[in-house]
């Protein structure tokens, strides 16, 4: 099995691990889960993020052929359309990305307007689809829970599994988003851990667990097996329901939940702009 490059970027303002995966072979690479920064109080985003990105690829000379999105997420806003429109690539996300659109289509009134068909986006992936990174192939797992859109991109021997699972000392992610469920999740995760025990595993967060010292965010499978502090060690899924359940209602709603949600079920696009060429973002009262 081809061993792809994988390069990491860590965003510390939403912990998010961004990555670039190269074809060794080749020059070819995708894009995974880019961030587009923003600033909530004044309301204006930034490039910095993207542009390190943009500029890694660049500078090696890389091809992008595809930009991933592990699925809609509420704590970052994407860079997928900055990132197409500089180095190009086709920008893909799970089928199930059309429930997304309609849940919250609903909950930020986006009205007839907004299409509900996924079609923002170049490529939708289902269960058991492969795609070409030069000769990688790279597969398509379903890995809802987290969200129902929720996928995990396998490409050669390295796993990117978005907010499913966490570094082993962290857990799993929560599921008290509309359309989460924890006993969804506990299949999720098990459908990744029958993936061959050598296979990297590259996470879409870390928060830093206590007592560890730096970010991390590359594991395997057999770490994740043995000591993931939620799943490991052959946890059923009537404990971890119970853990997750129990946890998740302590946690408080991600910061940029309200225009991420908005921005990312466009496929990273903003709301289209008014007649005098202004963008808003709606904040639905009690509506999350």
């Amino acid at each position: 099995m081809i061993k792809p490059d994988v390069k990491a970027f860590f965003d510390t303002a939403t912990f998010t691990v961004s990555y670039v995966v190269k074809d060794p072979g080749s020059k070819a690479c995708a894009v995974v889960d880019s961030v587009l920064d923003f600033d909530y109080s004044s309301g204006r985003t930034d490039t910095k993020s993207a542009d390190e990105v943009i500029a890694y690829v660049q500078e090696q000379g890389l091809e992008v052929e595809w930009i991933l999105e592990s699925h809609v997420h509420a704590d970052h806003l994407s860079a997928a359309p900055y990132i197409q429109e500089r180095v190009g690539g086709k920008i893909g996300i799970g089928d199930r990305i059309q429930v997304v659109q309609d849940t919250f289509g609903k909950i930020f009134n986006e009205g007839t307007e907004f299409q509900r068909d996924g079609s923002q986006f170049d490529k939708l992936f289902q269960e058991g689809d492969t795609f070409s990174v030069g000769a990688l192939e790279g597969k398509v797992l379903h890995t809802p829970g987290h969200t129902p859109a929720c996928l995990t991109y396998v490409i050669g021997d390295a796993a990117f599994v978005g907010d499913t699972l966490f570094m082993p000392d962290f857990g799993t992610a929560r599921c008290d988003f509309p359309g989460g469920s924890a006993e969804t999740l506990y299949a999720s995760i098990q459908k990744i851990l029958t993936l061959p025990d050598e296979t990297r595993i590259f996470v879409g967060h870390d928060y830093k667990a206590p007592g560890r010292d730096e970010y991390a965010w590359e594991t395997s499978v057999a770490e994740e097996k043995a000591r993931n502090i939620h799943i490991g060690g052959g946890k059923s899924e009537q404990e971890f329901v119970k853990m997750r359940t129990e946890r998740d209602a302590t946690l408080a709603m991600p910061k940029l939940i309200i225009p991420s949600l908005q921005v990312n079920m466009r496929a990273g696009q903003m709301p289209p702009k008014d007649e005098k060429g202004n963008t808003y973002l709606k904040v639905p009262v009690n509506g999350l």
